[in-house]
């Protein structure tokens, strides 16, 4: 009867439980093929606290080169370089517009044909206003700071220095032209003109650009007399012509 454990309901005690045994941590296996242990696991590293501008604590902000556009310092609304050379060139065309009103309102007579009631002073006049009034809009897009693009063509060398041979030949043959067309006549001159035009660029084909200029004068000449009724000067050639 010692050996009988007493129910609860009897008014007996319940019998003690035996504790659960403590199972230990089971080794992972070893590696099969090194013979050893795996590496523990790394721990998990925490992420970086963030400051509330969003950068990461303690990381540099970045260079002001590397923002995009509208955050850094030449966002501040500094006004642009103005190229003022560009002022010579509306200085110019304002001088070349002054230029043909003075000589439209002074020199050009009032129409005496009936047939042309408006008179040939109008259309120069109206070339002078225009010209003065692409002046201002020029010189005003300059102080803007407006500039022309650079020239960026496959052929075009932008650091290459100015031929000024070239451009001085080219104002020769101009001159020459303008000195001879009334003593040697538009054909002689204009002949110099092309030819000499033609050898400032770099042709050398002699005998063949004089004869192209020859038939060019030629071929102006008459155009010029029979399509627009304007006589150009013949000069030494007068009456063969």
């Amino acid at each position: 009867m010692t050996d009988r454990t007493t129910r609860p309901d009897r008014g007996g005690d319940q019998p003690p439980r035996p504790a659960a045994s403590i199972v230990p941590d089971q080794a992972a296996p070893p590696d099969r093929e090194t013979g050893g242990s795996p590496p523990a696991p790394a721990p998990v590293a925490d992420p970086p606290a963030v400051d509330p501008a969003g950068q990461p604590a303690g990381s540099a902000a970045p260079p002001a080169d590397d923002l995009p556009d509208g955050d850094g310092p030449a966002a501040d609304g500094s006004a642009p370089k103005r190229d003022r050379a560009q002022y010579g060139v509306c200085a110019f065309l304002a001088l070349v517009g002054g230029l043909v009103i003075f000589d439209a309102t002074t020199r050009i007579g009032q129409a005496i044909n009936s047939a042309d009631p408006i008179g040939p002073k109008p259309v120069p006049i109206l070339l002078g206003v225009l010209l003065l009034i692409v002046a201002a809009i020029y010189a005003v897009d300059v102080a803007r700071g407006g500039a022309g693009e650079p020239e960026a063509g496959e052929d075009v060398d932008l650091d290459s220095p100015i031929d000024w041979r070239t451009v001085l030949l080219l104002i020769g043959a101009f001159l020459v032209n303008a000195v001879l067309i009334d003593r040697l006549g538009w054909v002689i001159s204009g002949t110099i003109l092309f030819w000499g035009s033609a050898y400032a660029l770099g042709n050398r084909h002699y005998v063949r650009n004089l004869l192209i200029s020859v038939a060019l004068s030629l071929i102006t000449f008459y155009a010029f007399a029979i399509g627009l009724g304007v006589d150009l000067p013949a000069g030494v050639l007068q009456g063969i012509l």
